[in-house]
């Protein structure tokens, strides 16, 4: 029996594929042709948010430092817990929040940076780095609400199926950060943001919420969110919903107008990266998009079927997507939408010789429990149903009890490298070797 469901060349490549997607956001690579001159008459106040906010603050600290000197800066990094130890700090102070559900840190960054912020006099320069995971590192709970209030309703929209962009749409609403609030706070301040998107067409405000940009969703919007996955609000949460003073600054507010905001880094790196080198190897690379959303087992039996026509052609392949898919909950297992997706897809491929494919996330960590050491995601191959059925465990089973972190753990198939500092979305790979429409 194989000890693992790949040969080794193929998780090799499929490994290497990963490396590569995650190097080209990684931001000691993306923000070098990024940094602006500090101001000439003021202070250079720095604020990073996100799952790359380490990264991204070490990375502004190792180009300052040696202009302004190790005092002539000053700021705060807010990132997940567990994903400040990857790249320490010497001169920004760092804040450890909870993700995807805030906690009692977020609520104390979001304070922490509204106050840096407010702060601000009109010849300084707010810099703020964002990245995904904003959205839950910084939770400042609209007037009337608690954090608990928050967390409920985050963990239900989690649970339901809604995309992200319809969970942020809700956020900006019950936040005083989001939606363009920290730029309310930091004007007249200069302010300009440099940002790693994790996001569908890496629009501005939906990356971290948007805190510095002008939000286009309106109170309406979010309660139309709720509506469509029948979530009943607790009486606060309605009524914050109601309103006015709730609503986001938007488009063409005069607040906006000494502020820039700059993607630094995209999904679409990312897989251009992973392309370039399945090319290299003698691939040839379908590029389904960078940006698919839906439930995760879903497009799954999409992608095998792509898989199996591609393999009809007898050509080295491979087939590469990005995006970010979603899991509706129904069981009480562990796992992530790459996971997830992993596991249908073997289901789908039901054995087909020579297909292996990895999915995972480039920020290292794929759904779970939001620990940092959760898997980044799962590969397969041929033998993958083959070795669960040897012993004793049925793959139909784990996915309906969404149970896919139980599954690989068993097969020695999960991904795992934990906090990789940077976040561009999730990354899959599936490799068609020639020969692959054989019995």
């Amino acid at each position: 029996m194989h000890h693992t469901s790949l040969d080794s060349a193929q998780r090799a490549t499929l490994l290497d594929l990963f490396r590569v997607s995650v190097e080209a956001a990684h931001p000691n690579h993306c923000l070098e042709a990024h940094w602006p001159a500090p101001p000439s008459n003021g202070r250079l106040i720095i604020i990073a948010a996100g799952k790359a906010a380490a990264a991204m603050g070490q990375a502004a600290e190792r180009h300052y430092t040696p202009i302004l000197g190790a005092d002539g800066f000053s700021g705060v990094v807010v990132t997940r817990h567990g994903f400040g130890a990857g790249a320490p700090l010497s001169r920004l102070e760092l804040i450890e929040a909870g993700h995807p559900v805030p906690d009692a840190a977020s609520a104390m960054a979001a304070t922490r940076l509204l106050a840096i912020a407010s702060d601000a006099k009109a010849n300084d320069l707010v810099l703020v780095l964002m990245s995904g995971g904003a959205s839950a590192l910084l939770a400042s709970p609209a007037q009337g609400l608690t954090l608990a209030d928050k967390q409920a309703l985050t963990r239900e929209l989690l649970r339901c199926g809604a995309t992200i962009s319809e969970i942020n749409c809700v956020r900006k609403h019950l936040s005083g950060v989001k939606g363009g609030k920290l730029a309310r706070a930091a004007f007249p301040a200069k302010l300009m943001a440099l940002a790693i998107s994790d996001v569908k067409g890496d629009a501005p405000d939906a990356i971290g919420s948007g805190p510095t940009v002008p939000d286009p969703t309106t109170l309406a919007d979010a309660r139309a969110v709720l509506a469509r996955y029948g979530v009943t609000p607790p009486p606060a949460i309605a009524d914050a919903l109601q309103n006015g003073a709730n609503e986001t600054p938007k488009p063409g507010d005069a607040l906006f107008s000494n502020t820039s905001f700059t993607v630094t880094a995209s999904p679409r790196q990312a897989i251009d990266a992973a392309a370039a080198r399945l090319r290299a190897l003698g691939y040839a690379p379908t590029l389904l998009g960078d940006n698919l959303e839906g439930e995760a087992r879903e497009v799954a039996v999409w992608h095998a079927q792509v898989a199996l026509e591609v393999a009809r052609k007898g050509q080295r392949a491979a087939i590469l997507s990005g995006g970010e898919l979603t899991v509706t909950v129904t069981g009480d297992g562990r796992g992530g939408p790459n996971q997830e997706y992993a596991l249908a897809l073997a289901i789908a491929l039901k054995g087909a010789p020579k297909i292996s494919a990895l999915a995972a996330d480039t920020d290292g960590t794929d759904g779970g429990g939001g620990e940092a050491t959760d898997p980044a995601g799962a590969m397969i191959g041929p033998h993958t149903l083959a070795r669960a059925q040897a012993s004793g465990r049925d793959a139909a089973t784990f996915l309906n009890n969404n149970d896919s972190t139980g599954f690989f753990r068993s097969l020695g198939d999960l991904v795992q490298c934990g906090p990789t500092q940077t976040n561009v979305n999730d990354i899959r790979a599936i490799l068609v070797e020639p020969g692959a429409r054989d019995p």
